[in-house]
């Protein structure tokens, strides 16, 4: 790596900030690059295998427990804010390829997707015994891996992760600067211990002092009372042992005011930073604390006690030295205030820089172990010894490390930062840095002493700017950022800062104010990414994709850009963290658990049948046919098939409108055709359509199973009122009957102009004889559209009429008149009533957003 190599791709979106040197430093090419990596083009041409679309390729969607995995020593190693499972990425990755395939992740955080793919080589016993259980036919073998993330500390982690080093070297090394810089530091943990009397012979005149080791120190944050004005220690006003709480409110000692914690402010006192060589105001932090350990007559105990004079002599020592190491001391996201969506003005008051965010005994002794880790020559081992401060420098290691007391934890205890964000709590924990790197020592020795080859290739860049060529890619495995859920270049800045190369926050894909992203901008940024995500995999491969957030327009801008993007979803899961198990998403809407989504790229093969047959129902059905190979056909659990939502009518339905909008093609058919189409083609069981091939599986499986499970469906609008009463009405009931149960599944959209139970029955089913609703036969549906359509454009056209924003409306009203202006090219009415609509709704709104972007882009602005 020279500067000249950095010169050439210094373009590129996502090159991170720092200096030249720093970047080629932090490198070890050419597996991993703190930067776009040059060498992604040789490995490929490697190790990689040319797209064939003869090659005999067929999966469908797969479905894994991805909460499996999260006690592994491996995965424990180190910490990030949001990491799935290498155990459970690794069924994936051995559903979907097959040994020697390349894996791609371009959101790659940690890493654990590189080490799932070499870890198929080489599973752990008990592991590889349940897989073959569960996959009989599963081929064990390493694959390969390609690596993004824009973050270069999550790169580095990722590297460390995935780059073999000697153990028995690291093991050698690791203890040698632990020992180091323990005999230059170790003076800073010790405290004095008075024995007791029965610990000893002597009088208590000659009682006998020994030195302890200091584990961790309870600071406490000093506030002033909102009434007089004075002053207070937090511990002493705020922590009740007999009650074994915190108070939220207590009175003040001087005026007796009830105050909360909302309620008063920090207090600054004035210090000498002599890391910026000035004067500067600080939050008023004292030790309330100490937690420390004794060695006496070969017997270890754990002892508490409240800072005395020799303690507090020992912190101002500390305080008054000057550290001769490197340590960051830049102004947060490079502003000192104001510099993110997680800055505070009350938490981070006082905190304008990395430095602020240790302790000054922390801060010199992390800063010793990096003067030693940088002047071992070789650099894979340097940054994996590198890698045991990254493990906590951001995590027990700063002052985030909160100090909790309840009726679990009566004597109180270390909880940990909260995650995600960059939270100052009023009781901190500071952590023995030398016992902090004794344990993540061993637990990074873990990842060395697994067997792994160098297989794993890794870049610092944006995923939307990857330099890797076309039809490539066999497989991609992302856990992408999701909306404002975390604020990974704010979080990770303290990491980068150590590292001296920091995130270019221009392709960040997020949702953040200080930044100006909204959820168009995120919309636009994940479509980039994964359009090159769609642009490097293999034709009739698959992208699973972890979703977490319960935002309902964030999920539908993941959606909606992934379509754009050209790739099709086939299966969408829900993960349910309680049972530690996977069910069916039954709808698009709310999202409160995280989903599994599987989507793939057309075939080659569909794409230019597609272009001959393009606008024609011909065209139609040949999406279907390629469409229906890529759903699972039977999903069974517990004796239990589950209903495929993705092979009923509507959701066929749905997919396809998305193929040809997304294209820019005219619907060839209304949906009552369609559905006619679909029974004189397809077989259907249990309102499942499936390609006759398919169906003997299916069958098959019907008789051994004890039931079929139904979709759990909410009612918040009209389409969903459909759906949920063909559900129900699979055995025909009066209005009667059904009325209390539709009820209680209601939970109506505030803007939606929902019709009346009776109006909705009347508009999409039939009544018999007896007075009982039923589900129409498909040569009755389609007179049945007809009346709905009428109705609902009438609806619509009124929309179209009025002015100013629509506060109330019918949904499926706008749908309808979206396609039928669609189909009649008028893209001028789609743009104009979508402006009325609140933009809620129209980001939530999976096919009214399709219809409206779709319609803007084609001149309808």
């Amino acid at each position: 790596m020279t500067k000249e190599i950095l010169d050439s791709l210094r373009s590129i979106d996502g090159f991170p900030i720092g200096k030249d040197e720093d970047i080629i430093a932090l490198s070890d090419p050419p597996f991993y690059t703190a930067c776009p990596n040059p060498w992604i083009g040789e490995f490929i041409e490697m190790y990689g295998t040319p797209y064939d679309p003869n090659d005999g390729y067929n999966r469908e969607p797969f479905s894994a427990d991805v909460s499996e995995g999260k006690n592994d020593p491996i995965y424990m190693a180190h910490s990030y804010h949001t990491k799935v499972p290498h155990k459970a990425i690794m069924r994936y990755i051995l559903h979907y390829t097959k040994p020697g395939d390349i894996v791609f992740d371009g959101f790659c955080g940690t890493g654990m997707t590189g080490v799932a793919a070499q870890m198929c080589g080489c599973p752990d016993p008990e592991f590889k015994e349940k897989i073959e259980k569960e996959m009989p036919e599963v081929e064990w073998g390493a694959r390969r891996a390609i690596l993004c993330d824009l973050s270069p500390a999550a790169t580095f982690i990722a590297y460390n992760y995935n780059n073999p080093v000697d153990s028995d070297e690291f093991e050698r090394e690791a203890k040698r600067i632990l020992e180091e810089v323990k005999a230059e530091c170790g003076w800073m943990y010790e405290t004095n211990h008075l024995l007791e009397d029965n610990d000893i012979l002597n009088t208590e005149s000659n009682r006998e002092i020994i030195t302890g080791k200091i584990e961790y120190v309870v600071w406490s944050d000093a506030y002033y009372c909102p009434s007089c004005s004075n002053e207070f220690i937090y511990w002493d006003s705020a922590v009740d042992f007999k009650h074994s709480e915190v108070k939220k409110e207590f009175n003040c000692s001087i005026c007796g005011s009830i105050i909360k914690k909302a309620e008063f402010d920090k207090v600054l006192t004035t210090t000498f930073d002599h890391s910026l060589n000035e004067v500067i105001n600080y939050p008023k932090r004292v030790p309330v604390r100490i937690v420390y350990s004794v060695k006496y007559r070969n017997k270890i105990k754990k002892i508490i006690k409240e800072p005395d004079e020799n303690d507090i002599s020992l912190l101002n020592k500390i305080d008054s030295l000057s550290i001769p190491y490197f340590h960051p001391t830049i102004p947060i996201l490079f502003k000192e205030e104001n510099w993110g969506d997680i800055w505070r003005k009350g938490t981070h008051l006082g905190l304008t820089r990395v430095h602020h965010f240790y302790t000054k005994r922390n801060l010199f002794i992390i800063s010793a172990f990096l003067a030693k880790i940088d002047k071992i020559d070789n650099k894979g081992l340097k940054n994996s010894i590198k890698c045991i401060l990254t493990s906590f420098i951001q995590r027990n290691g700063y002052i985030g490390n909160r100090f909790v007391i309840n009726e679990h934890n009566p004597n109180g205890r270390i909880n940990g930062p909260l995650l995600g964000t960059l939270y100052i709590p009023a009781l901190m924990c500071e952590q023995n840095i030398l016992e902090l790197f004794q344990s993540k020592f061993l637990d990074i020795l873990n990842i060395h002493r697994r067997k792994q080859n160098s297989d794993v290739i890794i870049q610092t860049s944006s995923n939307s700017k990857l330099n890797i060529i076309e039809n490539t890619v066999d497989y991609i495995f992302t856990d992408p950022p999701f909306g404002a859920n975390i604020m990974y270049s704010e979080v990770n800045f303290l990491w980068e800062s150590w590292l001296k190369v920091f995130t270019n926050q221009k392709t960040e894909a997020i949702i953040n104010k200080t930044q100006e992203k909204s959820i168009d901008d995120y919309k636009e940024l994940m479509k980039s990414c994964f359009s090159k995500n769609f642009f490097i995999l293999k034709p009739n491969r698959w992208i699973t994709i972890e979703f977490h957030n319960s935002s309902n327009n964030v999920w539908i801008a993941i959606q909606e850009a992934m379509q754009k993007s050209g790739f099709i979803i086939a299966d969408v899961r829900i993960l349910d963290k309680k049972s530690g198990t996977i069910k069916q998403s039954s709808t698009l809407g709310a999202v409160k658990q995280d989903l599994i989504i599987s989507a793939y790229k057309p075939s080659t093969v569909l794409e230019q049948t597609f272009t001959l047959t393009a606008g024609t129902e011909e065209g139609v059905w040949t999406f279907i046919d390629e469409h229906l190979k890529h759903l699972p056909v039977v999903v069974e659990k517990e004796g239990i098939i589950e209903t495929i939502a993705e092979r009923q009518n509507y959701l066929l339905f749905d997919r396809m409108v998305a193929f040809h909008v997304q294209r820019g093609i005219t619907v060839p058919i209304s949906s009552a055709e369609f559905y006619a189409g679909l029974a004189q083609r397809y077989p259907e069981r249990d309102t499942m359509y499936f390609l006759p091939e398919q169906v003997e599986g299916y069958d098959s499986a019907r008789l051994q199973a004890h039931d079929v499970g139904q979709l759990s469906i909410f009612v918040h609008d009209e389409r969903s009122a459909v759906q949920w009463l063909r559900q129900e009405l699979a055995t025909p009931q009066t209005y009667q009957e059904i009325q209390p149960a539709f009820l209680r599944q209601l939970h109506q959209d505030s803007h939606e102009a929902l019709p009346e139970l009776s109006d909705v029955l009347e508009e999409n089913f039939l009544k018999d004889d007896q007075g009982k609703w039923y589900v129409p036969n498909p040569s009755k549906t389609s007179d049945l559209e007809k009346i709905r359509e009428r109705s609902l454009l009438r609806e619509f056209g009124t929309y179209v009429q009025g002015k100013g924003k629509l506060k109330l409306f019918r949904s499926e009203a706008v749908r309808a008149g979206f396609a039928k202006a669609w189909k009649e090219r008028d893209y001028g009415t789609i743009v104009s009533v979508g402006k009325r609509l609140p933009p809620k709704v129209l980001q939530e709104d999976d096919q009214l957003l399709m219809y409206f972007d779709n319609a803007v882009m084609r001149g309808g602005e």
